[in-house]
């Protein structure tokens, strides 16, 4: 006798804006073009975004990624090189140049901005503060485009509380783009008590994307038994998010790559689920996990939307005449 087993209640709280925002988006189109123009291989330089499923599907068309630019084989010199959407230090287009490669800047737009912003500081005589985390592919791209010396990298408030900078009264501020609002709300406030004369960017350099996911989450975590963050361990915004959630009242948050990597057994009784996807998580493996809870619980979904992004990205110039259809794109966004 087949004993239908009732399931448990659920409801999911779907944030939006969630996953890829205009700079991930572009930079897999750049790929996916490139590839469609060139053909096989593309080289990329440093995952083209921080994520795995997206890292794996390029390769199975015909990417190939490596740290350096010397990995490049001599034969395929005349392939075209992607840099990844974090940006990149000065060096390494010149690096390209100096090894006659074809290469396609997929820095994303906002990223470029604040390379601009920390110049302009450095411009003006201003030592440059940079707000972010050590070693982040964004970082080493922003500390690369000035001087050796010209830039101090804060962390944290303690950082900002212990700074000694050589001119008190000539520093500029940049931040990551991919920051949680917060905490760096708190370390410039204790840059400006410390440096009155601290000069800020002219325009905000967290991007509208991280500020946006963050403001969902916050909205939607109170009363959460659990808050799912589709995203990698090595991206800077996805585990922004997961704190995020911690700290607007979600009991608990997971940052989770792939359905698969859900242990069904600690989860336990929840009634209410948060579900989001950094900026750089495809929306394929958002349906993926829905469906996963969905043959587990008796699951609905509620939208919890907080605000509406319709910023797009032009890809290289090179590339524009491509077509790029919606299949060419099915496998991250569904």
């Amino acid at each position: 006798m087949n004993m239908q087993v009732s399931r448990p209640p659920l409801t999911i709280r779907l944030c939006g804006p969630r996953g890829f925002c205009a700079g991930v988006d572009r930079a897999i189109q750049i790929v996916v073009l490139a590839l469609k123009r060139y053909g096989a291989p593309v080289y990329v330089r440093h995952e083209i975004v921080h994520n795995r499923y997206v890292v794996e599907g390029l390769e199975a068309k015909g990417a190939i990624f490596v740290e350096e630019l010397n990995e490049i084989p001599a034969e395929h010199r005349d392939q075209p090189v992607v840099f990844s959407a974090h940006g990149v230090p000065k060096s390494v287009p010149e690096d390209a140049q100096s090894r006659s490669l074809f290469y396609l800047d997929a820095t994303c737009p906002l990223v470029s901005k604040v390379h601009k912003q920390a110049m302009r500081h450095q411009r003006l005589g201003r030592h440059v503060v940079l707000i972010g985390h050590a070693g982040h592919p964004e970082v080493i791209g922003t500390m690369g485009q000035l001087p050796e010396g010209t830039v101090s990298l804060i962390e944290t408030v303690e950082d900002a509380e212990l700074y000694q900078p050589s001119d008190p009264d000539n520093l500029g501020y940049v931040t990551q783009t991919t920051l949680s609002v917060d905490d760096t709300a708190g370390v410039i406030a204790k840059l400006q008590e410390r440096f009155p004369n601290l000069t800020a960017p002219s325009a905000d350099s967290i991007c509208y994307a991280t500020t946006n996911r963050q403001e969902a989450v916050k909205q939607a975590a109170p009363g959460c038994d659990l808050f799912i963050v589709v995203g990698a361990p090595n991206s800077s915004n996805s585990k922004r998010l997961v704190e995020v959630a911690l700290r607007a009242g979600a009991t608990r948050s997971l940052l989770v790559q792939r359905a698969s990597e859900i242990d069904w057994d600690s989860i336990g009784t929840i009634g209410t689920l948060g579900i989001s996807a950094g900026a750089s998580a495809p929306e394929v493996i958002v349906d993926e996990i829905i469906e996963a809870f969905r043959e587990r619980f008796d699951a609905s979904v509620e939208l919890a939307i907080t605000t509406e992004e319709n910023e797009h990205f032009l890809v290289n110039r090179e590339l524009r005449d491509i077509e790029l259809t919606r299949e060419d794109m099915a496998w991250v966004n569904g």
